[in-house]
């Protein structure tokens, strides 16, 4: 390896024939930190200096660098002028600096080029050409980053979109909530149990779930655990989604293993209809070496940003910024604020950007969230992710959508139908009611029909173990049933039967039309 020349690891997605690796990498900026002390009431997130390497991997395909620089400085400025909600309290900014060093010499985890291939993607889910499915963990934590738990998590996402395709006709963009979903957003900064009060856990990426002094430091070495655990889990996905797993062949093969059930023998019936099509086809003399590898994208939300900024770099191609730390990024309902560091953040990268949108989302705050972030109007640059709740849906979503489509801004409108429906059960877990997740997609589904617009696609919490975290579904799983397999560090997910079942509801709401 020649000096200065960065060798990337592979991610998943599939470049266009043609695009050689190294390509749009992303991999000539580094945010570089100068010092760390925290400011008057703001998160220490760390003063920034720019460190430009505008050299090596464009040269190896004959193309001259774009100079990005002043892009960079104007990121890494913002660290130290924007305030920064649900941010860890770092007890050692000394440690936290040395980490974001490290971070910014780090390769990408996927390449500017597969995010504007996504970007093109989220475009057809605008207009109705493609549906997306987007799921995963709550909170990943280190301990699960097995290869079993994310094949399984891969099998329930090939098959759900199995299930949307045939039922419903569409091209379906899999998107992994995975590799980088370590850091959650919390109500409050402490928790007490017993009269004991700690520091709240916010995710691995952070500190332990684990109920003691010492584990609930916030330790900035975990960030760089993070990173570790991101790109063996990304390494991952792209063995299975390029390596032949995901062959739809093998559709039978992605139901092996799990639990046998209603929803996988309703599963086996199109997995035997599929395979008779692929035959008639093979008969027929079709190629079928496109269809040996998926696309398959990564995603979560960008709420760390000692996290996000290290990891942003500045495209050889086109001089523009992207996170390369996922494919695609969402601000949630707590961080969305338009003046606050998360907002301009993404506003300033060219990744697919996602927004949350609660029941009590202010319409004209929106439409100045898309000048922001979209400023350009670029199709698939947005998507709005709705959480509105079963019984509030049908009133709040159609105004907003309404105006938002009367702007003239064409976004992608997906449904979280997960944090809106979360309750206590009277035995004191957290859970959701599979009903209730139901009723909400249904619910979006029928406030696009009334007004003719597009709903895109479905944001769910998933698992493919056979948890015990949600009430419902043809298991009929109820309150005393949670303490079975009642896993999640956060929030309760969907378990691999919950999850097909509701593939097999949204594949009929979609072939409605």
């Amino acid at each position: 390896m020649r000096p200065g020349h960065v060798e990337c690891p592979p991610s998943p997605g599939s470049l266009p024939d043609g695009i050689p690796e190294g390509v749009g990498d992303g991999v000539h900026g580094r945010v570089v930190v100068s010092g760390c002390g925290p400011r008057p009431g703001r998160a220490p997130h760390g003063d920034y200096a720019v460190g430009v390497n505008m050299s090596a991997v464009t040269a190896d395909v004959g193309l001259e660098p774009v100079d990005g620089s002043e892009a960079l400085a104007a990121l890494t400025a913002a660290a130290t002028e924007l305030e920064a909600t649900q941010q860890p309290s770092w007890p050692d900014t000394a440690a936290l600096a040395e980490v974001i060093e490290t971070l910014s010499t780090y390769p990408p985890l996927v390449f500017a080029g597969e995010c504007d291939i996504l970007t093109d993607r989220m475009a057809k889910a605008a207009v109705g050409e493609a549906f997306v499915l987007q799921g995963g963990d709550c909170a990943e934590t280190f301990a699960s980053a097995t290869a079993d738990n994310i094949r399984d998590r891969i099998k329930t996402i090939l098959q759900m979109a199995a299930v949307l395709t045939y039922g419903a006709s569409v091209p379906v963009i899999k998107i992994g909530r995975m590799a980088g979903q370590y850091a959650k957003p919390r109500s409050s900064t402490v928790e007490t149990r017993e009269g004991v009060t700690l520091p709240a856990f916010r995710g691995d990426m952070v500190n332990d779930f684990a109920f003691h002094e010492t584990a609930r430091i916030p330790d900035p070495q975990r960030l760089v655990r993070a990173y570790h655990a991101s790109s063996a889990t990304l390494n991952l996905v792209r063995a299975f989604t390029t390596g032949g797993f995901a062959d739809l062949r093998h559709v039978h093969d992605w139901n092996r293993g799990f639990v046998a059930n209603a929803a996988n023998q309703r599963y086996e019936k199109i997995a035997k209809d599929i395979d008779k099509a692929m035959r008639f086809m093979a008969a027929c003399g079709a190629d079928f070496d496109a269809m040996r590898t998926v696309e398959f994208y990564a995603a979560h939300e960008a709420l760390l940003l000692d996290y996000e900024r290290p990891l942003t770099r500045i495209d050889s191609r086109s001089g523009r910024l992207y996170d390369t730390s996922t494919h695609f990024v969402w601000v949630g309902e707590r961080t969305r604020q338009l003046d606050g560091a998360h907002i301009d953040f993404v506003s300033r990268i060219s990744n697919p950007i996602g927004v949350k949108l609660g029941p009590k989302a202010d319409i004209d705050e929106v439409l100045r969230l898309i000048d922001k972030v979209d400023p350009q109007r670029t199709p698939g640059r947005l998507t709005f992710i709705t959480r509105m709740g079963a019984g509030t849906i049908r009133d709040a979503l159609p105004a907003l959508v309404d105006k938002v489509t009367a702007s003239g801004a064409t976004v992608t409108w997906i449904c979280d139908p997960m944090h809106g429906n979360t309750f206590e059960s009277p035995s004191g877990y957290k859970t959701r009611d599979f009903e209730d997740i139901v009723e909400e997609v249904r619910g979006f589904f029928e406030v696009h029909r009334s007004l003719g617009t597009i709903p895109g696609g479905i944001h769910v919490e998933l698992t493919g173990n056979d948890v015990t975290e949600c009430l419902g579904g043809a298991e009929k799983i109820i309150d005393s049933d949670l303490e079975k397999r009642y896993e999640s560090v956060c929030d309760p997910r969907l378990n691999h039967q919950q999850s097909l079942e509701l593939a097999f509801l949204v594949a009929e709401m979609l072939a409605q039309g």
